[in-house]
């Protein structure tokens, strides 16, 4: 018995040890002033857009590229749009382009329309053009408002987070073109 001890002892010890040396290489703890990340410097800021989904006529910004599998869908479950939509300050297509919403939204219901949206909002205008902040959220689309989490960003969006409040401003049942006001309220550094 002190044998059979003895040797898984010797044969698991090795393992145990070096298990417990390696877990906290891989991870350590930074000042977050050594990456301008002070506290005191961080910004709360307020953006409006318009989010226009163009799915119809020759040039759309939004198309499918995976189908519905279920032919009598009310939902379009499983469908799955890739997006580039431009991004304006008024609710007109013409108006002041800011920037484009780059992406893609999956139908992921199969008892109300609710879409699944990933998307960068990349800033071409101003002082954040280059930078960009993703949206990452669930979207039930006839809901009056609705609200998506912003998870992160790059550029001056570095560090991002915050929310997006939704209302849409406009639908056309039969082209499925939309426009969608979004309101975003951003902490970054």
């Amino acid at each position: 018995m002190f044998t059979q001890f003895f040797f898984f002892f010797l044969l698991f010890t090795p393992f145990i040890f070096t298990t417990q040396q390696d877990t906290h290489d891989f991870v350590r703890t930074l000042d977050r002033k050594m990456f301008g990340l002070d506290q005191n410097q961080e910004k709360f800021s307020h953006f409006r857009f318009y989010w226009h989904d163009v799915v119809s006529g020759r040039n759309p910004s939004s198309i499918e590229v995976v189908s519905s599998g279920l032919k009598n869908s009310t939902t379009s479950f499983g469908a799955v749009n890739m997006i580039e939509n431009p991004l304006t300050l008024e609710p007109q297509l013409n108006s002041q382009l800011v920037g484009m919403a780059q992406g893609f939204y999956a139908s992921t219901s199969q008892s109300e329309v609710t879409l699944l949206m990933a998307m960068n909002f990349a800033i071409t205008e101003g002082k954040y053009n280059g930078s960009s902040f993703t949206i990452l959220g669930r979207n039930p689309v006839f809901n009056k408002k609705r609200e998506m989490p912003v998870i992160g960003g790059s550029g001056l969006f570095r560090f991002a987070r915050g929310y997006a409040q939704l209302r849409t401003h406009w639908f056309s049942p039969a082209t499925r073109d939309a426009i969608v006001e979004y309101t975003v309220y951003l902490l970054h550094y």
